[in-house]
C-alpha cells in the first residue's frame, strides 16, 4: 500500500514545520517525516534552553552566501513581526536582550509546542521515527520509500539542516539529495564555531578565561563583540560571528581596546611618569593579559618613562592591531550551523523550488544561507518554510 500525500517535509525542524503547518492551513494534504525520536532537538537546546528564536534587525545585510540577494524575497514576506504575532497568538510571551536578539520568557519548548500546534491546526500527518531510504521522481509525482512504507506526493520539501551537531542527528541527507538530482552544492564548512591554534601556535593559551569586548575583522566580516580566551584558541560571540567569513590561512586583525588609541596614550603617559609599563597598560587590560604583552614587547619590570618610543608602539600595535592566524576550528561538534550547502542560484528565491526539479522545495539551513549569531538563522528557517508553504 502506498499513502498518498499533496506534500511531504523531510525533516522536523524548525523550517519544516513552519512550512508544513502554512501548508496544511491552506488546505494541503501535508506529511512530516523525520528520522529522528527527539523532536526539534536544534530548537530545545538554542539559546541556553530558551531559543533565541529571532531578531529584530533581521535584513538581507544580515546573511552569508555566495548569492546573496537571494534571502531577499522570504525575508521581505515573513518578518520578525510576522513571527512575533504568531507567537502572541499562542500565548508565547518573550524579552529582548541586546542589539535585538529575542528569547522566550519560559522555554525553548514553547517554540517547539508552537509549531506543533500550527502543524495540527493543519492536520498534518506524522512518521517519527522514520527513515527516507530513496526519493525519485515518476510522472507527475514523487515517490519515496520510507522505513515505515511507500509514499507519493506532489511536492517534496528538503528541511533536513546541514552538519552540525551530529549527536542531535545532522546528516547530509539534504546535500546527498540536490547531489541525486543534479542540482549544485555550496562545499560545506562549519559556521558560528571556535577557532582554534595548534599547540605551539596557540599565542595566549595561558589567559583562559579571560573575556572582553573587541574589534574583530576577517576579510568581508566585522564585528564588535565579546572575545573569550579558551585553552584551545578564542571563543565568545565575536569569534563565533567572525568565523563565518574565515578560511583557513585567513589572519584575524582584533582590536583588544577600540576606544583608546593605546599609541597616543602610552607615549603621553611617558612624560614624567614613574609607574612601570606594566601598570599602566593594567589599567585597561586584565591584569594576565597586560603582563604577557608587555613580556612580549620585550619590557617587563621596564618603567615607562626609560622605554623607547619604537618599543612602546610595537606594545600599542599587539593591542590596537593583535593579528593572528588561527590553524583551525573546533568542527561541526561545536558550529552551531552549516555555511555552504545547496546552491540558491539553481532555486527559485519565491517558492524555494529547484527550477531544474518541478515540486522540489529546500528550506532552512540545507540551503547556502547562513545568518549572523543572535536569532538570524531560526528568522530564515521561518521565512524559507513560509514561502514554500505558501507555494506548494
Amino acid at each position: 500500500m502506498t499513502d498518498n500525500y499533496d506534500v511531504v517535509v523531510i525533516g522536523a525542524g524548525a523550517a519544516g514545520m513552519m512550512c508544513a503547518g502554512v501548508a496544511g492551513q491552506r488546505g494541503r494534504r501535508v506529511l512530516v517525516i523525520d528520522h529522528a525520536e527527539a523532536l526539534a532537538e536544534k530548537i530545545r537546546i538554542s539559546g541556553g534552553g530558551r531559543c533565541n528564536f529571532t531578531n529584530l534587525q533581521a535584513g538581507p545585510a544580515n546573511y552569508h552566501s555566495t548569492n546573496p540577494h537571494f534571502c531577499r524575497s522570504a525575508l521581505s514576506r515573513y518578518t520578525p513581526q510576522d513571527f512575533l504575532g504568531l507567537m502572541q497568538r499562542h500565548g508565547i510571551r518573550w524579552n529582548e536582550k541586546h542589539k535585538g536578539q529575542l528569547f522566550c520568557d519560559n522555554s525553548a519548548q514553547d517554540i517547539i509546542d508552537m509549531l506543533v500546534a500550527e502543524c495540527n491546526a493543519g492536520n498534518v500527518a506524522w512518521r517519527r521515527p522514520c527513515k527516507v531510504e530513496s526519493l525519485r521522481r515518476e510522472a507527475t509525482c514523487w515517490q519515496l520509500a520510507t522505513s515505515t512504507g511507500a509514499v507519493t506526493a506532489e511536492s517534496v520539501v528538503i528541511a533536513t539542516g546541514g552538519l552540525s551537531i551530529p549527536k542531535i542527528g545532522a546528516t547530509d541527507f539534504g546535500h546527498r539529495i540536490a547531489r541525486q538530482f543534479d542540482i549544485p552544492v555550496i562545499a560545506p564548512r562549519p559556521g558560528l564555531v571556535p577557532l582554534t591554534f595548534d599547540a605551539d601556535s596557540a599565542p595566549f593559551a595561558e589567559l583562559a578565561g579571560i573575556a572582553l569586548e573587541v574589534e574583530l575583522s576577517c576579510n568581508d566580516g566585522f564585528f564588535r563583540e565579546d572575545l573569550l580566551i579558551t585553552h584551545r584558541g578564542l571563543s565568545g560571540p565575536a569569534i563565533l560571528q567572525i568565523s563565518s567569513y574565515w578560511t583557513p590561512g585567513d589572519a584575524l586583525r582584533i582590536n583588544l581596546l577600540p576606544e583608546l588609541k593605546v599609541e597616543d596614550e602610552l607615549l603621553a603617559a611617558k612624560q614624567g611618569a614613574r609607574q612601570h609599563v606594566v601598570s599602566v597598560v593594567a589599567q585597561w587590560l586584565p591584569r594576565r593579559m597586560t603582563e604577557l604583552l608587555v613580556e612580549r614587547a620585550g619590557l617587563a619590570g621596564r618603567p615607562i618613562a626609560e622605554a623607547s618610543d619604537k618599543a612602546l608602539r610595537l606594545l600599542a600595535a599587539s593591542i590596537n592591531r593583535w593579528e593572528l592566524t588561527p590553524s583551525g576550528s573546533e568542527g561541526y561538534r561545536k558550529a552551531e550551523v552549516t555555511l555552504g550547502g545547496v546552491d540558491t542560484r539553481a532555486l527559485d528565491q519565491k517558492t524555494m523550488m529547484a527550477r531544474s526539479q518541478p515540486g522540489l522545495h529546500f528550506v532552512g539551513e540545507v540551503m547556502d544561507v547562513t545568518g549572523w549569531l543572535g536569532g538570524y538563522n531560526f528568522q530564515w528557517a521561518w521565512a524559507s518554510g513560509y514561502a514554500a508553504g505558501m507555494a506548494v
